[in-house]
């Protein structure tokens, strides 16, 4: 049963697989609405500009972070409603059972303690 958001999904999580994807990922979610410019992000991460542009190009083609031009600069955000997509299809189903039978009350944290 592979559907659209579930390829979505994988593809996501295949880009933020990558350690420096997921640095730069979560400081963007750090910096929030007001994203930052590429200049703030290579203050944060060690990498040369260009490797950085590598990067972000990834997080861009799979939808997570989009840019926009402030004249000479780059300003970088992540795009909330994907990143909310992708997180809301990996918990969709949370708690559910496997044959349908719920495993736990919606809400409850699982048992940790059952093998």
């Amino acid at each position: 049963m592979i559907d659209d958001r579930l390829e979505q999904t994988a593809r996501c999580l295949g880009e933020l697989g990558h350690p420096v994807r997921l640095a730069v990922f979560r400081l963007l979610v750090r910096a929030g609405p007001d994203g930052a410019v590429v200049g703030e992000l290579l203050r944060h991460v060690d990498i040369p500009k260009s490797t950085l542009s590598h990067h972000l190009q990834h997080l861009i083609m799979v939808g997570l972070v989009h840019q926009k031009r402030e004249g000479r600069s780059l300003r970088c955000f992540v795009d909330t409603k994907a990143a909310r997509a992708m997180l809301d299809y990996l918990l969709s189903e949370c708690c559910q059972g496997l044959d349908g039978a719920p495993a736990c009350a919606v809400g409850d944290p699982p048992d940790r303690g059952a093998a």
